[in-house]
């Protein structure tokens, strides 16, 4: 721990965020942490565990928990902002009087703002105008990163000083910090992750094997990155931890919340009840609903996400949508390689009676 950075601030009470405000404090840091619920914070602080979100697992003592705002964001350096998308906003409005301007500001939080289609960094730059903001990212599942298991995540941030700060701060011999300047791609990594763990969840549960599982995961990584193409993010951000590693998490582990959303769907179980039986917000769910519609809305051709749609929203059986996604078209593996289009058009000309190579022409 850097001499220059000694608190730590963390909103949210959430798994990851607890995980995240333990690790800070092994590295020496003076951590606070603020959730809504006292009778929590009194918990955490009495029995050094997050009986809600990480009950079998100590956290560090010198994490100290609060419902008190001005206390917890008192002095911090850093302030890592890990609470659920749909009640982010809020809570950045809420902390905003005792935010300070030379302060960093870090989103842990993989969603995305239904109004305008926000990400939740960009939210932080609305609600404060700071110079210093960043995100995380990556394969996290925050009991494994509770269990000290070696995990790795991106900082991302447009601004060194944010990047080499949370690299200090969070940075250990289990953890380790990886840096990007592509704040915007990291970001929809990881809120569009979320997807497909739904997608995986569910085939899992029909019983679907090994090849499945894998053709999922690289369409759903080719749509990604056709879709942030469109956003303008930068395609080779999805080859790294934020895109791949934690699409392949995601969609491998009953630990991830989206996968068991998806899995109790597979079974059968309304939408409802699927939310229900997890106990935890999936952010996946909604942003289905919110890049389906910016998607048709900006003609990206997103087959999965469409498909999951119906599936969540419009009550289309899990083995019905299955079948009809196998059914789609056959285009190109790697867009960036083989356009689309160039397929389509080929199709054209043997269709027509042509069948001359018209890609070497």
């Amino acid at each position: 721990m850097s001499d220059q950075l000694k608190r730590v601030a963390v909103l949210g009470g959430g798994s990851f965020g607890t995980a995240l405000a333990s690790i800070a404090a092994d590295n020496g840091a003076e951590v606070r942490q603020w959730l809504r619920d006292p009778a929590l914070a009194e918990q955490i602080n009495r029995e050094h565990r997050n009986a809600r979100y990480l009950p079998d697992y100590p956290i560090n003592p010198g994490v100290r928990a609060s419902s008190d705002m001005a206390e917890v964001l008192d002095g911090a350096e850093l302030v890592l902002v890990a609470i659920p998308s749909q009640a982010f906003r809020e809570v950045v409005r809420q902390a905003r009087p005792w935010l300070k301007p030379e302060q960093i500001l870090v989103s842990t939080t993989k969603g995305i703002q239904e109004e305008g289609f926000k990400l939740m960094s960009q939210i932080l730059e609305e609600e404060t105008g700071f110079a210093h903001i960043g995100v995380i990212s990556g394969p996290n599942l925050a009991t494994e990163i509770a269990q000290k298991q070696l995990t790795a995540t991106v900082v991302a941030s447009d601004d060194a000083l944010t990047r080499t700060r949370v690299q200090q701060a969070l940075g250990c011999d289990y953890f380790r910090v990886y840096a990007s300047n592509d704040r915007y791609g990291v970001e929809l990594g990881g809120s569009l992750k979320n997807i497909y763990a739904i997608a995986a969840g569910m085939a899992a549960a029909l019983g679907m094997g090994e090849n499945t599982r894998s053709m999922l995961m690289t369409r759903a990584l080719a749509e990604m990155g056709r879709f942030a193409v469109d956003q303008g993010a930068n395609p080779m951000t999805f080859l790294g931890l934020a895109g791949v590693g934690d699409l392949i998490v995601t969609c491998s582990s009953r630990l991830s919340r989206n996968y068991r959303v998806g899995y109790a769907l597979g079974e059968g179980k309304t939408l409802d009840e699927a939310v229900e039986a997890l106990g935890q917000v999936a952010e996946g769910v909604n942003t289905v609903r919110l890049v389906r519609d910016k998607a048709r809305a900006d003609g990206v051709y997103m087959p999965l996400a469409e498909g999951l749609y119906q599936v969540l929203f419009e009550g289309v059986p899990a083995r019905e949508m299955a079948r009809l996604l196998m059914r789609g078209e056959q285009s190109s593996d790697v867009e960036f390689i083989l356009p689309r289009e160039a397929v389509h058009q080929a199709h054209r000309h043997v269709e027509a009676g042509d069948d001359r190579e018209k890609g070497d022409e």
